[in-house]
């Protein structure tokens, strides 16, 4: 990855973006797409659609969802601390201790800290059961409601605290990788093309609220009403202790993006992106997915009369938590195949399922 995608990605994974409040995310997005699509607008929903056009009729969409999960302020109790809820899949074991960002009254960042008993006042059956988000706080600083209620209100959001950094050559950790690898990759295919004529006409999406539902992709897919969808995720990496590689697969970090395989995927799709990835010299690996695969593949496969849709997956250690890891080459590599799949596809692309 270059410097200058680098820098993309982290201002990226960087910008706040829980479900609800994309907006910091999407901007990032749209700046950097502007000058390489022929047109980019943000729907009613938030999702930001960057087209480039191209020389037939067929409909190409790549998407990638930009929220994360994260906080959401509930209460402010009269000591001046931060009630939340959950927004998306969060662990609450990883919790106490965390130094978040809260952002405030007109988006004013503040720092805190989420807090709970210490582990010397905790009775033995406390200390043996993870706490629930009901037995947590955050602490920033206030010295009272009334301190608290000048900057922030029900409703504003918090994120883990942020920063990418290297732990060795291309991998690297950060929080949010979930997905904004997805967007980067759906943002470098475009760059890929900037100066290529395909048939296909691409639109590029960085879809909201995945983590609640896949309802940025539902949406999106409804207003684009591609013939072929790809989604772009994050997947398990079983390359760490604890993973059950009978279950889950083989996966690996640094491999190359991941192929999907199974009743969410349109088979001439899976076979054209293999075709695509050897073409384009990139290492690739296979997931089994025998059911729906709890991504926007999901909602775009079902879109109106049916979809043409595919799965890459970049493989993703400790995911939704503070701290995840991926390799970067995993995602340049993830754009690369789907921009050589973008010019194997046209309007006479039979993706019709045969015996």
């Amino acid at each position: 990855m270059d410097t200058m995608m680098k820098k993309f990605f982290t201002e990226l994974v960087e910008a706040p973006s829980p479900s609800g409040f994309e907006q910091p995310a999407q901007e990032v997005y749209r700046k950097f797409v502007k000058d390489l699509a022929d047109e980019v607008k943000t729907d009613v929903h938030g999702n930001v659609i960057a087209k480039k056009e191209g020389t037939g009729k067929l409909k190409l969409m790549l998407v990638g969802h930009a929220d994360e999960i994260g906080l959401m302020i509930n209460y402010i109790d009269d000591n001046g601390f931060l009630r939340f809820k959950p927004v998306g899949g969060v662990d609450y074991t990883l919790l106490s201790g965390l130094r978040v960002n809260i952002y405030g009254k007109n988006n004013k960042m503040y720092r805190g800290v989420i807090g709970r008993k210490p582990i010397h006042l905790l009775k033995p059956e406390e200390r043996k059961k993870a706490p629930n988000y009901e037995e947590l706080w955050i602490d920033f600083g206030a010295k009272d409601k009334k301190d608290a209620e000048k900057r922030v209100e029900i409703g504003n959001i918090a994120t883990f605290a942020p920063g990418l950094e290297e732990l060795n050559g291309d991998i690297v950790t950060s929080k949010a990788t979930d997905n904004k690898a997805g967007v980067y990759v759906v943002a470098a295919v475009l760059k890929h093309l900037q100066k290529e004529k395909v048939a296909a006409n691409i639109y590029s999406v960085a879809a909201v609220q995945e983590e609640i539902g896949l309802r940025g992709s539902t949406t999106s897919s409804y207003g684009v009403n591609p013939d072929v969808g790809i989604a772009i995720d994050v997947t398990h990496a079983t390359d760490y202790p604890g993973l059950d590689k009978n279950s889950l697969g083989d996966i690996k970090l640094g491999k190359g993006p991941v192929i999907s395989v199974g009743a969410n995927i349109n088979p001439k799709v899976f076979e054209l992106l293999k075709k695509a990835a050897k073409q384009a010299k990139v290492k690739y690996q296979i997931e089994a997915a025998p059911r729906a695969t709890g991504t926007d593949a999901n909602a775009i496969q079902t879109t109106r009369a049916g979809v043409a849709t595919g799965l890459i997956s970049i493989p993703n250690r400790y995911m939704h938590t503070p701290n995840e890891v991926v390799a970067l080459s995993d995602l340049d590599d993830a754009a690369k195949l789907l921009a050589e799949f973008a010019k194997l596809v046209d309007e006479n692309t039979d993706f019709i399922p045969k015996i």
